[in-house]
């Protein structure tokens, strides 16, 4: 069970449309249909118009079969054929899905019944439905509460019966991820450790304290690759049939998470491809913003670094968690360029990206740093711009202390002129003869602070008691500071352009800010 959303964007890599009906995406499919060579309506959430090249009849089909949607691959193209596709979907209530004809049938096929068949979803993102009825299997065998998690600890799925369970798996399963203090609980007593390390069941005492009855918990994994983990309660280490029913229910978790995971990264990879797209530049634009089923309206791109011993593991992390979820599901979408996840997000104001990168931190292991920054509001054909626009903001960012916030450019534009200056500045391109360069030859050579007496001056325009008071010393002092200065190189302190131009320069050799 999928959403049409969700099956339209990974479709959309092989060239299929949606024409017409949008609020068909939040539709969900169950089933999937072809037409039968009886007189019998196929029946399916979804209809494959195969034998056909008509859309009239394609959608008669469909609504004969009580179809939500159908896939019909048109004998042309073009404007005209989407727009009488999208007529012919609303007189009758169905979605219609133009295929490129260049595709074939089988291809189509495979992809449709491996998604709507095999990739469910579950109401915390992604994983299929099926881990559902096996945690209920395993708790029929066993006889305890069965919870099954990614190797995150976020829940996947759970058995039914809640009475073997304890306080502690109702939180997990409301949070839908384990909570922390149990986590480092479990950390303390080396149980993650052990799953890791191990394929044998691992049991794990009762705590009261924490709410928590004793369980038995085995990785799920495939090959050396640790994909997750099933946990059961039970009162004492499981032994005998129950003890291999639980290491069998693993080995069935991992095939679920395998298959789970190549339709996912199948979805990324099309999502990704449709961001790149936009960030470098398309002339189509519009109809790839469509195909991301984001509104055209006002985005801001957010450019994320992920820091730990391992840069590309935390980066594929990000990546990965930033990507849960698919369709509706979540506001943003998101790609990787080098050694950088951008994402396109729909927000007015900065705080929203804010949120969003935050979000994206507490997801991550606790030793991952993130670095971001974040574009002005764009419209969809400036997105290139504002990609620019939050690289230059990452950068800022990631020279900045500890703990700040991460900039956005409409915010921070000032800092990154500066720190744009800074890097002419570097490359040899200021004047090496003008006022500035000669009070910092001189400050250098004979101890003097005419630069910061200069700085303060033009800072605080002429007010001889405020420079001094940011020096810290007597107005007279600043007075007989400036007339040394004359005599060493003119400054011609009179002229606008020439109080501008050192302005300039003294924001240009500065040392960065620390933000």
């Amino acid at each position: 069970m999928i959403t049409l959303d969700r099956l339209v964007n990974v479709l959309g890599g092989y060239g299929v449309r949606l024409c017409g009906r949008p609020e068909a995406r939040s539709a969900w499919l169950r089933s999937v249909a072809m037409p039968d060579a009886t007189d019998r309506p196929a029946a399916g959430d979804l209809l494959l118009a195969v034998g056909t090249t008509s859309i009239d009849e394609a959608v008669q089909w469909a609504a004969a079969s009580r179809a939500t949607a159908v896939l019909v691959r048109p004998a042309g193209s073009g404007a005209d054929v989407e727009r009488d596709a999208a007529a012919l979907g609303d007189r009758h209530g169905v979605a219609v899905l133009l295929a490129d004809p260049a595709v074939s049938w089988s291809q189509l096929a495979g992809v449709v019944y491996g998604l709507v068949l095999e990739s469910r979803e579950t109401a915390s993102g992604r994983g299929p439905t099926d881990l559902f009825a096996l945690a209920d299997s395993l708790a029929d065998v066993i006889g305890g509460a069965v919870t099954i998690e990614d190797r995150h600890s976020r829940v996947l799925a759970y058995s039914r019966s809640q009475q073997a369970g304890d306080p502690a798996r109702l939180e997990t399963i409301l949070a839908r991820r384990v909570p922390d203090r149990l986590r480092e609980l479990f950390q303390q007593r080396g149980v993650f450790a052990r799953l890791a390390a191990t394929d044998e069941p691992v049991f794990v005492p009762a705590d009261a304290e924490h709410g928590l009855t004793g369980r038995m918990a085995v990785a799920a994994r495939a090959g050396r690759e640790l994909l997750g983990w099933v946990w059961v309660t039970c009162e004492r280490p499981l032994t005998g049939a129950h003890l291999r029913a639980l290491a069998d229910g693993a080995r069935t978790v991992a095939l679920h998470l395998l298959r789970s995971r190549a339709s996912a990264d199948l979805e990324r990879q099309v999502e990704s491809d449709l961001v790149i797209r936009l960030l470098e530049g398309s002339s189509d634009a519009e109809t790839v913003i469509s195909r991301l089923g984001l509104a055209p309206q006002p985005m801001r791109v957010i450019a994320v670094r992920a820091h730990t011993s391992d840069r590309h593991a935390a980066l594929l992390l990000a990546f990965e968690q930033a990507t849960t979820g698919f369709g509706w599901s979540r506001p943003a979408r998101s790609a990787l360029l080098g050694d950088t996840l951008y994402t396109i997000l729909p927000a007015e104001q900065a705080d929203a990206a804010r949120q969003w990168i935050t979000a994206l931190h507490r997801e991550l292991p606790a030793q991952v740093r993130v670095a971001a920054g974040i574009s002005a509001p764009a419209e969809v054909a400036e997105l290139p711009a504002a990609r620019q626009e939050a690289d230059e903001c990452l950068a800022l960012h990631e020279s900045a202390r500890p703990g700040a916030v991460p900039p956005a450019y409409d915010e921070s534009w000032d800092d990154i002129l500066l720190r744009r200056l800074r890097a002419a500045a570097r490359t040899g391109r200021t004047p090496a003869r003008g006022p500035v360069s000669t009070l910092l030859r001189h400050d250098t050579s004979h101890g003097t602070r005419f630069v910061d007496t200069l700085r303060a001056w033009l800072m605080s325009q002429g007010d001889l008691a405020l420079a001094a008071e940011q020096l810290g010393v007597h107005p007279n002092t600043v007075r007989n500071r400036l007339r040394k200065m004359d005599e060493l190189v003119p400054l011609d302190l009179n002229d606008g352009r020439k109080r501008l131009a050192m302005i300039i320069m003294l924001a240009a050799v500065e040392d960065e800010p620390r933000h």
